[in-house]
């Protein structure tokens, strides 16, 4: 079975990752568009960078959840493609292997110059670090105002998929949000979130839980 996965920021929480927003719609005490936008980064590199390089700090100290090896699990008995909206690696250290990343990845920078030229990094990025070209390298983040390199990717899988499971994400934030209806009619879909914004129907399973015990109930109804 073909099983598209959607997370975002509640099925990392759990392992101490700060959720996207505080609801004063401060993040970790910044305005939002000043650390994750492209004209923020113009205005204030050093304020983005240091921002980031405290997010990456923090990511390397996290490990990841029971809900993250749930998922790993899945890959035993069905074919799984997980398209989250986070930017860290628990995913990929939990052990599953068929990622798609929408809004990029924390433990990666690119170039100012050329977006294709992509770099694992792990230390703090500063301001002189450059690309091979010369030019300021910079997070590996899709920023407010960017497009979302791989949402048609992500859109063809779900489309393809006979089972969707929703985990930690509200469905709010757009495109990722329109994802889910691409799935076929036939598709069955699984929400886990403690405060569900969708209710329960034919054709929906809700789990109003937290992702570490919700996602394991999906994985056994599903194995």
């Amino acid at each position: 079975m073909k099983i598209a996965v959607l997370t975002g920021a509640g099925v990392s929480a759990e392992s101490g990752i700060k959720t996207f927003r505080d609801s004063d719609g401060l993040w970790e005490g910044h305005d939002v568009m000043e650390v994750a936008s492209p004209e923020g980064f113009e205005r204030n590199p050093k304020v983005v960078l240091d921002f980031y390089n405290q997010r990456r700090k923090q990511l390397l100290t996290v490990k990841p959840n029971a809900a993250h090896f749930a998922l790993a699990d899945l890959e035993k008995n069905h074919d799984v493609t997980i398209i989250t909206q986070n930017v860290d690696d628990l995913h990929e250290r939990a052990g599953s292997t068929n990622l798609i990343h929408l809004h990029g990845e924390l433990l990666k920078v690119r170039s100012t110059f050329d977006e294709d030229l992509i770099l694992d990094w792990k230390e703090d990025l500063n301001l002189g670090d450059f690309c091979e070209n010369n030019h300021q390298l910079r997070p590996h983040i899709v920023w407010f105002g960017e497009m979302v390199p791989m949402i048609e990717v992500a859109a063809d899988v779900v489309a393809r998929a006979d089972a969707v499971i929703i985990v930690g994400t509200s469905m709010q934030v757009y495109p990722a949000a329109g994802l889910v209806q691409y799935a076929k009619p036939d598709a069955h879909i699984y929400f886990v979130d403690p405060k569900p914004s969708i209710s329960e129907s034919k054709r929906i399973t809700v789990f109003a839980e937290k992702a570490s015990i919700g996602v394991p109930k999906v994985v056994e109804l599903l194995k």
